[in-house]
């Protein structure tokens, strides 16, 4: 019998979002039902968002996919996940980073910082994995780490009305960042001496990005 996530995984390759072999192989040892409530646990293998309380849900694994794989995180990157909610994502980036890396997850809500320190604490056992990420709640006044940057790569989680500049300014000058902007998924890269380029997807709904 086929595990689920792996029927998952299958699912996501066969509709085209996931390719890169990383990152198959990073779905394959994160398994989404690690990081979902009880109640849900029966849904986690579905291709679509779960919520997780206060408002926030578990993103769909379909939209996690088409950004990991715009985000392209590499072996020993210094990776940043603004809106780590749940952790999945921050576990996913920890897998792609791998023990050379660092991965850290900020979260406004503190009741879900414990609830993604206690997913990530049984996929760090599941997964035999060699790089814990660390998870931190959103400090007052302040979007993303500034003070473990600069990054590689940031993720976030949540859609803003634009790309903030104070994420920008924590990416390193050839970083990229992936983030929703409104109903679109953004990749930003930077490039030294230029205007970093933007590429703007269409057609996808996230919670909103809210500032501490």
């Amino acid at each position: 019998m086929v595990p689920r996530m792996e029927e998952l995984v299958q699912h996501l390759k066969a509709v085209g979002v996931l390719k890169t072999p990383a990152l198959i192989e990073a779905f394959q040892k994160t398994d989404r039902k690690d990081f979902v409530l009880q109640e849900y646990q029966d849904a986690a293998y579905e291709d679509y968002p779960l919520p997780i309380g206060h408002g926030q849900t578990i993103s769909q694994p379909y939209t996690v996919a088409f950004m990991l794989e715009l985000l392209q995180p590499k072996k020993g990157e210094r990776i940043l996940d603004v809106g780590s909610g749940s952790a999945w994502t921050t576990a996913l980036l920890a897998s792609l980073a791998g023990s050379k890396g660092r991965v850290y997850g900020t979260e406004l809500i503190k009741e879900l910082v414990q609830f993604g320190k206690e997913n990530l604490a049984k996929w760090t056992v599941r997964s035999q994995a060699s790089n814990t990420p660390e998870l931190f709640p959103a400090k007052k006044g302040t979007l993303g780490l500034p003070d473990k940057a600069p990054f590689d790569k940031i993720l976030v989680s949540a859609a803003a009305q634009k790309i903030p500049q104070e994420l920008l300014d924590q990416l390193k000058k050839t970083g990229t960042m992936v983030l929703p902007v409104e109903d679109a998924v953004i990749r930003v890269k930077r490039i030294p001496g230029r205007e970093p380029d933007v590429q703007r997807f269409e057609g996808f709904a996230f919670v909103p990005l809210r500032f501490p």
